[in-house]
């Protein structure tokens, strides 16, 4: 049976010698914007509100529409801003939080970075390998506080398997993790009606921000997570918060190697990611596989997304709906699902400075994970770890 854990879970990391621009105290209230206001952007901006202890000053979007109902949750009375730049530039901002598509995720948080401000950004932290040095060094020399959309690191059952099954001892060595996300709707999105031309308050270029400019294509602003240059496929979108509870709970950073196997097999729709893909991550330090699998061409709604981490102690499945522990003697401990307190964790760093769940450098060794895995099915070859990934 589940046991409750108490606030002081979430504020698990050491202190760190960097303080804010302006020195928050521990019931301060957070002056907060947010860059990127769409359906992920407006549920952050729903857990901050909850998390309560906060003052919105701007909103911003490359979309008005967005940008007007981002400012309804905010309470109405904030600055609407096309440009994250000029929003950045402001000096009564704290924290942002970063919801943009993943192409324009680094660039944008390294800028945040250097404007004094602390960043809560969306998954993957990068959408590219060579994109996480620099953010990392961003975070680093301008001690800011950064904490990764990876929130099973702040979610109670989580905590909780971990400190019960995994430190403790009760699992075992582990030498292969299973991975699976399949039937994600969020690949199959299509445009509403009407979208043939692209309204007249939608910055196009802004959302693509450094890819090659092409046409408006409502297809890819309404379902962006088709394309790997813009959210990565379902390596980025899903694998990003499996590997990155792989990684912390066996406490392995970066793989030495991935393959992959995949296709378009169904979806012909001028997608570029795979609507199936099955990808192995080798930790030889740890004598342990990872692997993943995803598909949207199977519409079952059942058993659509697991970890099961096998160890020679037991068999443990977890993921949102809560865990399940299997030992070699038949008997199974079982614990419902509870919401994470990400956003709680972020914004008690922010005040405290003490390091966040997830930071620069988990983020960075997840989105590699994932970047590696898109490389290796794009290029049919086996993926080694380059050095200059370090950091």
């Amino acid at each position: 049976m589940s046991t409750d854990l108490s606030r002081r879970t979430f504020l698990a990391g050491s202190v760190s010698a960097a303080s804010a621009a302006r020195v928050l105290g521990a019931n301060d209230r957070v002056r907060i914007g947010i860059i990127g206001a769409g359906d992920r952007g407006s549920h952050l901006m729903r857990e901050a509100n909850r998390a309560g202890n906060i003052q919105w000053v701007a909103v911003c979007d490359a979309w008005d529409v967005r940008r007007d109902r981002a400012a309804q949750l905010a309470g109405g009375n904030v600055a609407k801003i096309a440009d994250y730049r000029q929003l950045l530039d402001r000096n009564d901002i704290d924290a942002v939080i970063v919801a943009t598509w993943d192409n324009n995720h680094s660039r944008i948080s390294q800028y945040a970075c250097r404007a004094g401000k602390d960043v809560y950004v969306e998954k993957p932290m990068t959408s590219e390998p060579m994109q996480g040095p620099p953010l990392v060094r961003a975070v680093r020399e301008n001690k800011r506080i950064l904490q990764v959309g990876v929130q099973q690191r702040s979610t109670p059952h989580f905590l909780e398997a971990k400190e019960r099954f995994i430190d403790s001892g009760m699992l075992g060595p582990v030498h292969m993790v299973r991975t699976y996300w399949n039937n994600n709707g969020g690949y199959l999105y299509k445009p509403p009606a009407g979208m043939e031309q692209k309204p007249e308050g939608l910055d196009w270029e802004a959302c693509l921000g450094d890819l090659p400019k092409i046409p408006w294509d409502p297809k890819r602003y309404f379902n962006r997570f088709a394309y790997i240059e813009l959210c990565c496929g379902q390596t980025g979108g899903l694998l990003v918060h499996m590997i990155d509870v792989v990684q912390w709970y066996l406490g392995v950073t970066k793989p030495a190697a991935a393959v992959a196997l995949g296709g378009i097999y169904q979806y012909d729709d001028g997608r570029t990611a795979p609507d199936n893909i099955n990808m192995v991550l080798e930790y030889p330090e740890s004598k342990m596989t990872v692997t993943f699998e995803a598909t949207v061409t199977d519409r079952v709604r059942k058993d659509n997304e697991d970890i099961v981490f096998m160890g020679e102690g037991g068999r443990l499945h977890i993921f949102r709906y809560g865990y399940r522990f299997m030992k070699p003697d038949g008997e199974e401990i079982v614990a419902k699902g509870v919401p994470d307190r990400h956003m709680d964790n972020f914004l008690d760093c922010v005040r405290s400075r003490k390091e966040p769940n997830a930071t620069v450098e988990q983020g960075h060794f997840g989105a590699m994970a994932c970047h590696m895995g898109n490389i290796a099915w794009a290029e049919k070859r086996r993926v080694n770890w380059n050095q200059e990934w370090n950091i």
